[in-house]
């Protein structure tokens, strides 16, 4: 009998697996790189990056810890003693995200009580930065802690941290059973009313009329492939945790491709109501949509408030609905990244799983306080931009090349799903792991480091935002490298005896 925590049934695995997948990128990031890579047409190239890259590496990684029953590190471990590292990596990677992810699901909990009574004015980008996050230093210095944001952060990490320690049947999937259909609900609602707006049918316009000509650019694909590996928590460990939670027959290939397509739809329905909300604004300041798109942070705490001001009724719900669902989606997704180093610490070093969340978890949470500082900002714009720039796309990357060129696992992990799934895995299947996704996602870094890596080190062009060499060293080159370095560390330690790495029973 395996002692190992399980999920109770398939649909809270599903839950938890879409749970981490549905983030704040979903919602900020898919519209805007959809409508600037050819609109309709892009669905086209999005389409095939899923179905080459997106879904094949989910099965991937649900195999992986469906067949080693263990962490990313520890699953590594089984399949080759030499890849444990690479689990490290990914779990390092998933650390740092954590620390700031948090902070911006801090914000988006402010923002549902600034909701109430439109708090944060007509100036809304004066008020983020200035009001709210009180950035008033350079670059590189802290300042004081900003109490607005540091309340919010310990609630976001007490309830993180509380779901955790009911562990995996009591507590991650109970949280994602709750979580997830809110969340759905919350975002149809938002959509709905957005359709029913003044201009709305304009921005939908803009978002879906297709730009076929930008099917011809490489960038557009490479710009597909790159939204398929960000949005689906491939290569942070997570989908490999997860599924070792699974029960011992589960259909693995079903479970992916439920998960890739549920991504989508989710991020289909945010461009949605994300453009008839654009289009909306964009009637109501009689201009063009294309004048008032954006994405990222700029479009979730600037561009929305701004379309919640002009409202012609119920401002102050719409905007609740519009950062509670930011909540949800950051707290599903922050609840799966914390996860990694929780079962990887606790593996490793044999500890019990309280402790590995109170270790770990509290680190992250301590980390965090950071990025709730007036320079706070312009930490985590740093981090972001060099973890996943440098880091998850990179590691992603390194994964599909270990496993499918040097190792030559793909058959075997190949008969393993198709034992257990009623879709079975052909040649399609090596064929876009072992050749397709190596070479799309090596292009992308290829342009990733000539773009950006290049520029570092150019004085006529300057660093990342014009930030200093010293800041730019050491909050971004360092945060990225910090990654691999110390999960290469961790690497040549022992497994702890009672984890027993080397004897286990593996899925068959």
């Amino acid at each position: 009998m395996e002692n190992r925590a399980q999920f109770g049934t398939r649909a809270g695995f599903i839950l938890a697996a879409v749970g981490s997948a549905i983030g704040l990128g979903n919602i900020w990031r898919f519209p805007a790189v959809a409508y600037e890579n050819g609109g309709g047409a892009f669905f086209i190239p999005y389409l095939f990056a899923l179905l080459t890259a997106g879904i094949p590496l989910l099965v991937l990684e649900f195999t992986i810890g469906h067949k080693f029953r263990g962490s990313a590190p520890l699953s590594y471990y089984r399949l080759n003693k030499k890849t444990e590292w690479l689990g490290w990596w990914q779990v390092l990677i998933a650390f740092v995200i954590s620390t700031y992810y948090a902070v911006i699901i801090a914000w988006a909990m402010s923002y549902s009580v600034f909701s109430f009574n439109l708090g944060w004015g007509k100036d809304t980008e004066s008020f983020l930065f200035s009001d709210y996050l009180k950035l008033s230093v350079d670059a590189g210095q802290t300042g004081s802690v900003v109490p607005g944001v540091f309340i919010p952060l310990v609630i976001v990490w007490a309830v993180t941290l509380g779901i955790l320690f009911k562990g995996v049947k009591k507590g991650i999937e109970v949280a994602n059973k709750i979580f997830i259909p809110a969340l759905v609900i919350l975002f149809l609602i938002i959509v709905i009313r957005a359709l029913t707006l003044p201009g709305a049918m304009d921005g939908l316009d803009a978002f879906f009329k297709p730009d076929f000509s930008k099917i011809a650019d490489p960038g557009v694909w490479v710009a597909a492939y790159g939204q398929i590996f960000f949005s689906l928590s491939i290569a942070f460990a997570i989908m490999i945790t997860y599924s070792s939670y699974l029960p011992k027959k589960s259909d693995i290939t079903n479970n992916a491709f439920i998960t890739g397509f549920s991504n989508s739809g989710f991020e289909l329905l945010a461009g949605i109501g994300v453009f008839a909300a654009l289009g909306f604004m964009a009637q109501s300041q009689g201009v063009a949509v294309q004048d008032v798109v954006s994405g990222g942070v700029g479009l979730a705490f600037v561009v929305f408030p701004q379309i919640i001001n002009e409202f012609p009724a119920f401002n102050e719900v719409f905007g609740f609905l519009f950062f509670a669902s930011l909540v949800l989606a950051g707290l599903s997704s922050l609840i799966s990244i914390s996860e990694t180093y929780v079962a990887a610490v606790s593996e490793k070093f044999g500890i019990s799983r309280n402790k590995a969340v109170l270790f770990g978890g509290g680190l992250s949470a301590v980390i965090s306080i950071l990025f709730a500082t007036q320079g706070g900002l312009l930490f985590l714009d740093v981090a972001d931009y060099f973890i996943n720039q440098f880091g998850v796309a990179f590691v992603g990357l390194v994964e599909v090349v270990v496993i499918a060129w040097f190792l030559r696992k793909l058959g075997a992990f190949q008969s393993h799903a198709n034992g257990i799934s009623d879709i079975q895995l052909g040649a399609w299947w090596k064929v876009c792991l072992g050749v397709i996704t190596p070479i799309v996602l090596g292009w992308m870094m290829f342009g990733l480091f000539k773009m950006n890596l290049l520029k570092e080190f150019d004085t006529e062009t300057g660093n990342y935002e014009g930030y200093s060499d010293t800041f730019i060293l050491y909050s971004g080159w360092f945060v990225a490298a910090f990654a691999i370095i110390v999960g290469v560390a961790f690497g040549f330690k022992r497994w702890h005896a009672k984890t027993e790495a080397d004897s286990y029973k593996e899925v068959s």
